[in-house]
């Protein structure tokens, strides 16, 4: 491959990218009120069993954490060990296929950090599973993921390889991008030992894991499209161009729900860049009034107790959407479902950025929050009512 080339190419545009999760989180520290985990009082109504809170660092890879999270629920929900899953092991065969998907599209298709729940139960299926002891995604010194540098790397060969003015490519390229993947995260072990017995990714996923991928249903909403059938979700991190079932905007909650008090958790795809997403705080809901409507007061007390909230609407919901007020830039797991001391609803929810905030890592997100800003959302399909499972063709 050609240096000049590569370097030709602009690398702080494509650094920004593999930026966007620090600046998102950076984005948020003022988002919170100082008098807000007094404020409230959450009692738990149902919570399902979640696995330890872990810390995604510098990389935009929060649908790996939140997803592998919700298998590790699932294994226990299936009476099984818990196993830490290596988030990165799935990370890194995503930006493998992400790259070929890249080169075929003629880089008309996103790249970046950024994924959905259905490319963890993807790459699941593909590639199979390793635990976090055997790959930590931390090859060069590192405790934390920071893959700025590396993202700027590999953008930057995908890029050349699509400018290549060959006419033709050779078969190197994906040995190149996937050789500069494996030196920053690691190459992937052929087989492997753990807890005594010997391994290979597919073999560990099938035997230890166990779960099966085909039991596992991603949904939206949206009126654009004839609602209980199938569409392609357009957000731009969908670069495998997959489908997700259409419901309306009511059954979003009345599907997690039933999944939820059913001992089901959640893979939940969310917008958080919002002024009323306090992750200091965790607490998140849908003022009535706009952000720039409020008076300094209300600015500065949003997150001092329970608030009233906007009427959700498939309408309104939609507009959201269209107008990118609605963002596809997170993604964490529903574990359960709280009440505030009014009697008012909440899913409890698990976030990756550590325990750094007033919950040790976990949220309170109003349930209308989560039918305005859900992109997406991910579960076991006997989570899904029988009335919807029917509708759907499940």
């Amino acid at each position: 491959m050609n240096v000049k080339n590569l370097l030709a190419i602009p690398f702080v545009a494509l650094a920004i990218g593999a930026n966007a999760q620090d600046n998102l989180i950076n984005s948020l520290k003022t988002n919170q009120s100082s008098n807000s985990k007094n404020a409230f009082t959450f009692t738990t109504v149902v919570n399902a069993e979640a696995t330890s809170v872990k810390d995604q660092g510098s990389s935009g890879t929060c649908w790996s954490y939140s997803t592998n999270s919700f298998l590790e629920s699932e294994m226990i929900r299936l009476g099984k060990k818990p196993v830490d899953l290596a988030e990165i092991f799935t990370a890194r065969n995503a930006y493998i296929e992400k790259g070929v998907n890249y080169v075929r599209m003629h880089g008309a298709i996103s790249l970046g950090d950024g994924g959905a729940c259905h490319d963890v139960v993807n790459m699941y299926a593909k590639y199979g599973a390793l635990p976090q002891e055997v790959y930590t995604g931390l090859n060069y010194g590192t405790k934390k993921n920071k893959f700025s540098e590396m993202a700027g790397l590999t953008e930057a060969i995908l890029q050349a390889v699509v400018k290549n003015p060959n006419g033709e490519l050779t078969p190197n390229w994906k040995k190149a991008y996937t050789a500069v993947i494996d030196s920053y995260l690691g190459a992937v072990p052929e087989t492997f030992t753990f807890e005594g017995k010997s391994y290979t990714p597919q073999t560990f996923a099938k035997e230890r894991v166990g779960i099966n991928p085909k039991d596992y249903v991603e949904l939206s909403s949206f009126n654009t499209n004839p609602y209980y059938e199938k569409m392609t979700l357009m957000v731009p991190d969908n670069w495998s161009l997959d489908q997700v079932y259409n419901v309306q905007v009511d059954d979003i909650t009345t599907i997690i729900d039933n999944a939820v008090k059913k001992g089901f958790t959640v893979a939940w795809a969310t917008d958080v860049s919002e002024k009323a997403f306090s992750w200091k705080n965790g607490v998140a809901y849908v003022p009535e009034k706009k952000f720039e409507e409020m008076t300094a007061e209300e600015k500065a007390t949003m997150f001092d107790g329970p608030k009233s909230e906007l009427t959700i609407t498939q309408e309104n919901r939609q507009q959201a959407f269209d107008n990118y007020g609605t963002t596809d830039d997170h993604g964490m797991q529903i574990t359960g479902i709280a009440k505030d001391q009014n009697g008012k609803e909440y899913y409890i929810v698990k976030n990756s950025w550590g325990e750094s905030n007033d919950y040790k890592g976990y949220l309170y997100v109003t349930k209308n929050f989560v039918k305005y800003k859900t992109t997406a959302f991910l579960l076991h399909k006997d989570g899904v009512p029988a009335d919807m499972k029917k509708k759907l063709g499940l």
